[in-house]
């Protein structure tokens, strides 16, 4: 049986698409083959989102963000879109939500929590949606 895989896609593959992508690996124990990346992506990740996920103990300050391409929508079974808009390249065939969530950019740790919660419950969801267990 093949891994599901999963795309996250925002804007600046700086926030919201890092979360996702980073609680889908560590919620699922790379059980879902997952991608993350941005229409726009920024220079880093958002300093505010490195540290809010830390206090869940989950470290992503390796991460980068990355260009969104046609390649990755291709690979992925499932396409999570986040405020991205029209920029997201469509294809007939994967499963499409948009995700409609804060945007973290330029927010203090405090703003960013109940992003970050409320991503780690859509993850959940998506996970048990894709029948994967949780670890």
């Amino acid at each position: 049986m093949t891994k599901p895989s999963v795309l996250y896609v925002c804007v600046h593959n700086a926030g919201r698409s890092q979360m996702a992508a980073a609680y889908t690996h560590h919620l699922s124990g790379g059980a879902i083959e997952v991608r993350s990346a941005g229409s726009a992506p920024a220079e880093s990740i958002n300093p505010a989102v490195r540290e809010a996920m830390l206090e869940h103990g989950i470290d992503i300050s390796a991460e980068v963000p990355k260009l969104l391409t046609d390649e990755a929508v291709v690979a992925s079974d499932v396409v999570i879109t986040m405020g991205c808009g029209d920029t997201c390249p469509f294809f007939p065939g994967k499963r499409y939500e948009d995700w409609v969530l804060e945007d973290p950019a330029g927010q203090g740790v405090e703003a960013v929590r109940p992003i970050r919660d409320e991503i780690r419950g859509r993850v959940i969801e998506l996970i048990s949606s894709l029948g994967v267990d949780l670890v």
